[in-house]
């Protein structure tokens, strides 16, 4: 036969087919994921309330010296009675995660108010690292 050609024998088409199976299957049910998911960014989310610092790592802006007046913890960045970090969840929708709070004043605080000079200070977000091991709790699920 003149010219060029390839031949190629495909070597364990059984098992190759039966992994492609075993992955459509779990890939089709995330829930495990995303709960394990959402459980982690909860605690990550949480933590930042502690650092007192955005997703991307930069720190919250201060409290204005008529806030520090009002407050009766001083030394804590969005934490007056803990209230907003005790109400942030997860819910679980199909093949979908969110994570929040139902407080209304959680958007004032996220994305800040000019009119009434209050800065934003993001603690919703998904860091560099959390995406990291997101991508890790979703390669364990489809292993």
């Amino acid at each position: 036969m003149a010219g060029s050609f390839i031949s190629v024998d495909v070597v364990g088409q059984k098992q190759i087919g039966q992994a492609l199976n075993r992955l459509l299957k779990q890939g089709s049910d995330l829930e495990p994921a995303l709960r394990d998911i959402g459980e982690y960014l909860l605690e990550s989310t949480q933590q930042r309330f502690i650092d007192q610092q955005a997703p991307n790592g930069e720190p919250w802006d201060p409290l204005s010296p008529k806030t520090l007046a009002k407050k009766k913890r001083q030394d804590r960045v969005l934490t007056e009675t803990g209230t907003l970090v005790d109400t942030l969840h997860y819910q679980l929708g199909v093949n979908q995660l969110t994570l929040g709070s139902n407080m209304e004043y959680a958007a004032t605080h996220q994305f800040g108010r000019e009119s009434d000079g209050i800065p934003a200070r993001p603690f919703l977000g998904i860091a560099v690292f959390e995406r990291v091991e997101i991508l890790a709790i979703l390669r364990d699920h489809l292993n």
